[in-house]
């Protein structure tokens, strides 16, 4: 099962069964996202990229979660799960999560997708039913690289680099930006701005609150640009709690022209 949501030219599909991820976004008839079960845009939470040794600290408990890629727990609970459809129209569509085990702390995520002309918002919260707990939230889109024409242009300026281990994990040392090809996270305090542009064809830019974005283009596929709450195993190191008074609510924008 999956919703629908469309306006003007633009199609998106979201597979709440899978993840509550974007399972399809056309524009005037051009897929712009890499297709299968694994890819499209998920949400990542309550944790985003890569977990340390798949352990976590709340407080003076550890907590441990799955090792899906190991030595490492990788991109939350939610991109596995099933999603319940919280209310729908034709260009804006609400589903909840309710986080339990492995998670040690019951609460719930909402994920509203908003349909516009020349855009497409994701907006992501956590609450806690009860007690308070680290949480992160995030979204990894696999973009395609190629629409047809010439593979796609990425524009960003970042503040820092975090200097990557040979664990994949951030070092906590931030270094002076480098040249891809990236599986890196960088500091945007500003909050994350990343242009992808495909020559001729499209500009797609994408905003957040949120000061830190995940680039990774390794594959010949695709593209992936992931803003999120903090760095890969930022909630070891820079743990945002959620309590009953604070959730923690982000979003992000995707805003595009059209070039040919």
């Amino acid at each position: 099962m999956s919703t629908q949501l469309s306006v003007g030219g633009t199609e998106v599909t979201v597979d709440q069964e899978n993840g509550c991820r974007i399972g399809s976004l056309r524009i005037d008839g051009t897929e712009l996202l890499r297709q299968g079960p694994r890819y499209g845009a998920f949400p990542m939470v309550p944790w985003c990229g890569r977990m340390k040794d798949g352990r976590f600290h709340d407080g003076a408990t550890v907590h441990q979660m799955p090792l899906d890629h190991p030595p490492h727990a990788l991109h939350g609970l939610g991109r596995d799960a099933r999603w319940r459809p919280a209310g729908a129209t034709a260009t804006e569509a609400a589903f909840t999560y309710d986080l339990t085990d492995p998670w040690p702390t019951p609460g719930r995520v909402t994920q509203v997708v908003t349909l516009a002309e020349d855009s497409l918002t994701l907006t992501m919260g956590v609450e806690t039913y009860g007690d308070s707990f680290p949480a992160q939230v995030g979204w990894h889109p696999w973009f395609l690289r190629d629409l047809g024409g010439q593979d796609v242009e990425l524009s960003f300026d970042p503040a820092w680099q975090e200097e990557r281990g040979a664990d994949h994990l951030p070092t906590g040392k931030r270094i002076d930006p480098r040249p891809g090809p990236w599986d890196d996270c960088f500091g945007m305090p500003d909050g994350v701005d990343v242009t992808l542009t495909w020559p001729g064809a499209l500009e797609l830019r994408i905003t957040s609150r949120c000061e830190w974005v995940v680039v990774y283009d390794e594959q010949a596929e695709a593209v992936c640009v992931e803003p999120q709450s903090g760095p890969p195993n930022g909630i070891n190191t820079a743990p945002r709690l959620v309590t009953p008074v604070d959730p923690l609510e982000v979003s992000t924008t995707w805003t595009w022209r059209r070039l040919g």
